[in-house]
């Protein structure tokens, strides 16, 4: 499903950064990274904090409405785990243990 490629200025890519995901997740991509950020500042996982703020990076990008997406107003994210690490792989100052958390979460 990485075909799917928003532009920042697309109206998928906007309306979920800040507004609307879907079902699972109350808050826009921006407003729910700031909260997983929070929740790992207060757990005290440090190491996990740069992941914890970049592993959604990519679902804007991805975001696109299947049938029933569209009449519940939502959006699904297939792949956005690859797409932001596609979007972080080269980034210099990014370790590999968080790139690995970007796109393997559970691992």
């Amino acid at each position: 499903m990485l075909h799917v490629k928003n532009s920042i200025f697309s109206k998928p890519f906007l309306k979920t950064l800040f507004w609307k995901q879907n079902s699972y997740h109350k808050h826009g991509v921006f407003m729910h990274t700031l909260r997983v950020v929070y929740h790992l500042l207060k757990k005290r996982k440090f190491k996990m904090l740069l992941a914890g703020l970049l592993h959604d990076i990519g679902k804007p990008v991805v975001a696109y409405q299947k049938e029933e997406d569209i009449a519940l107003g939502e959006y699904s994210f297939t792949d956005h785990e690859e797409m932001s690490y596609l979007i972080i792989k080269d980034w210099k100052f990014v370790s590999d243990y968080t790139k690995k958390l970007v796109r393997y979460p559970t691992s």
